[in-house]
């Protein structure tokens, strides 16, 4: 059996100023169910925890290169691209947030392998959607 979901975990540090920042557990999903997107729940210390919902391109973009309009900025840090900053904004504010590339990398192949890029909506999907529209036509006669 096939597993729907890909899971991650790691940390990032959320950048208060040039002087603090903190450690931040960050949970990853991703769900064939909803191939574009990926979720980071964000465990705030003594706070309830913060979900995002962003493209899976735009962390993918983000991760070579600067990506993303309105509330989501990716972008990669160094000559080496082994860090990236991700910008949230929120009518609360803003949070700048620094994390490690190479997780990011991985959990983004570990999706690729489950639904590949470019190919969200092919084989079951279309299989689906195509025995919803025959079923609904057999009702109907």
């Amino acid at each position: 059996m096939q597993h729907s979901t890909v899971q991650g975990h790691l940390v990032m540090n959320l950048v208060v100023s040039h002087e603090l920042s903190f450690r931040l557990p960050v949970d990853l999903a991703y769900e064939a169910d909803d191939p574009y997107a990926v979720r980071l729940t964000f465990h705030l210390p003594g706070d309830a925890p913060v979900t995002w919902y962003f493209a899976r391109e735009l962390l993918l973009d983000g991760i070579s290169g600067p990506a993303g309009e309105g509330d989501v900025h990716i972008r990669p840090v160094g000559e080496e691209l082994s860090e990236v900053r991700i910008v949230l904004r929120s009518p609360d504010g803003d949070a700048l947030l620094c994390a490690s590339s190479a997780p990011l990398i991985a959990f983004l192949a570990r999706t690729d392998r489950l639904v590949p890029m470019g190919q969200e909506f092919t084989g079951r999907d279309i299989d689906a959607q195509l025995a919803d529209l025959l079923r609904g036509r057999e009702n109907a006669g």
